[in-house]
């Protein structure tokens, strides 16, 4: 396990800059939120901490991402080791919907090294059962994803993530889409991940981020306000904009 260092990272979409110059530290075995106003940089932020914000035409980025040392856009590095290792879970459940829950699992693992049917309904159900699912779904693994309920397929998707042996998971507001129920699952799931992961999750929810969290970081306008553990962010935040918006008195 492993924990990511940003230094000074900015981003733009063509000529629009997104963030400016963050810093932060998502420790190895922690939960860190990202929390927000809309368009604040908070998705922005984790895509570009596995390599995904360069997907999206005419963007780019500048100042460093570090993993295991490893500068993660120096020259010479792989972007698909990169999302191997630092595995997305996204905002809404996406499962395949032709593919069985079975095959849902382990779609990542057919992209890489060729596993034999029985390693891989192993490495399915391993999956499956990190993220809490296995005994909802064991009788029903030949079944398509897209029949399971909507709390049920983020978990999927979340098994999807982990079944490639990540080391790091970033979660874009998983459960927003979520019933209250649902909500809770996802987020006693985060608890139970974090022992084996390093994760960090973006959510608009402030109660949500005060429950999982153990460090949050507030952003304004893409630049980082404060950066502090999650008791503090919300007890005696040092800067009174994070005060005003984890009150709700904007935001």
């Amino acid at each position: 396990m492993r924990g990511v260092e940003v230094g000074g990272l900015s981003a733009w979409f063509g000529s629009k800059q997104v963030l400016h110059h963050v810093n932060l530290v998502a420790e190895t075995g922690k939960v860190t939120a990202i929390i927000g106003p809309s368009g604040c940089g908070k998705s922005t932020l984790i895509r570009c901490m596995n390599r995904l914000h360069e997907e999206v035409r005419g963007a780019r980025v500048e100042g460093k991402v570090l993993f295991d040392g490893i500068d993660l856009y120096g020259p010479g590095t792989d972007p698909v080791e990169v999302r191997r290792r630092i595995g997305m879970v996204f905002q809404r459940p996406n499962p395949f919907p032709t593919m069985s829950v079975l095959d849902n699992a382990v779609a990542g693992l057919r992209l890489g090294v060729k596993l034999s049917k029985v390693e891989l309904r192993e490495r399915g159900e391993r999956a499956l059962r990190a993220a809490g699912l296995w005994d909802e779904v064991k009788d029903r693994l030949g079944e398509p994803g897209a029949k399971l309920s909507g709390g049920q397929q983020q978990r999927l998707c979340i098994a999807r993530a982990l079944a490639v042996e990540p080391e790091v998971l970033l979660m874009d507001e998983p459960a927003s889409a979520l019933d209250p129920a649902s909500t809770l699952r996802i987020e006693e799931l985060i608890g139970e991940l974090k022992d084996d992961y390093t994760v960090v999750i973006v959510t608009h929810n402030m109660q949500q981020a005060a429950r999982v969290s153990d460090f949050t970081l507030f952003m304004l306008y893409g630049e980082v306000v404060e950066f502090a553990p999650t008791q503090k962010i919300f007890t005696r935040p040092d800067d009174q904009r994070t005060e005003d918006y984890v009150t709700g008195r904007f935001g």
